[in-house]
């Protein structure tokens, strides 16, 4: 049986070798011009689609820009404790979220959540700033009505992020942010640990950066299971959180979309919201 001749493995190993690199070229240009599509997974809804809930609600479009609408829904109470500002995460529209949010409606809470540009009705270009300002605006359209002692900040995924930003230039009540992360990029090196993501990335989404400026209690949800967000990431973003005001509660086994199943998770919701 012959060997295979010097020259020709060597051929093999350069087209390997090319194969290799186009696919690292191939991996590395998706997540430069597809990244907007990985990260966001937005729903839309048509403008004239009629909401659906248990509790009483007002829907909202918010002029944040002159290009911009942002649709929301309002859940209010009578004698409520407080209200709930909640960014909600990356996928879907206020259709399935507003269900979520009534979580905290049937604990005596007025709920306000925003869509995000391009989800649900919410019209307007993609941008981080974007994000910031449209939270600006919800938070101060909440002030109107609510001090800021009865404002309670809630981040989920994606939104956690933008909460933490909210709480580190206002006074609220409380932040509490479910499933949380150090930053996008701390997310996205995990993920491609390969690749130069800091370089590739246009979205920061920098919690890590913000947190250390945040003076009102910090609550942070965190299973750990979650594929999405790693735990690790979560504990990383508490090491720099204020030591002295920043509870972390730990969801043995929990993932990145249940975490509303276990009792550390609604015992710890129902203590905060008393």
């Amino acid at each position: 049986m012959s060997s295979v001749p010097q020259n020709q493995l060597k051929k093999r190993l350069k087209i390997v070798l090319k194969l290799l690199l186009l696919l690292y070229v191939l991996v590395g240009a998706s997540l430069y011009f597809l990244q907007e599509k990985m990260l966001f997974l937005p729903t839309s809804l048509a403008q004239d689609y009629q909401y659906e809930f248990k509790y009483p609600f007002e829907e909202l479009f918010l002029k944040t820009a002159e290009d911009v609408s942002i649709n929301a829904v309002h859940f209010k109470t009578e004698n409520p404790k407080g209200v709930i500002l909640y960014f909600h995460g990356n996928a879907g529209d206020l259709s399935r979220w507003g269900n979520i949010g009534e979580h905290f409606v049937s604990l005596n809470y007025d709920v306000f959540i925003m869509d995000y540009r391009t989800y649900g009705k919410s019209t307007g270009r993609l941008h981080e700033e974007g994000f910031y300002n449209d939270a600006e605006f919800c938070y101060n359209y909440l002030l109107k009505s609510y001090s800021e002692e009865e404002i309670l900040v809630y981040g989920r995924s994606l939104g956690t992020a933008i909460a933490t930003y909210l709480a580190s230039r206002h006074e609220p009540r409380q932040l509490i942010l479910e499933t949380p992360y150090y930053s996008i990029i701390d997310v996205a090196k995990n993920r491609f640990p390969v690749f130069p993501v800091t370089a590739l990335l246009k979205y920061e989404f920098p919690s890590n950066e913000f947190i250390s400026n945040v003076n009102c209690p910090i609550t942070m949800f965190h299973g750990t299971d979650d594929s999405i967000i790693p735990y690790s990431s979560a504990q990383k973003l508490k090491s720099v959180a204020p030591q002295n005001n920043t509870s972390f509660i730990t969801i043995d086994d929990g993932n990145h979309n249940n975490l509303m199943n276990f009792e550390a998770y609604r015992e710890g919701i129902l203590s905060l919201l008393r």
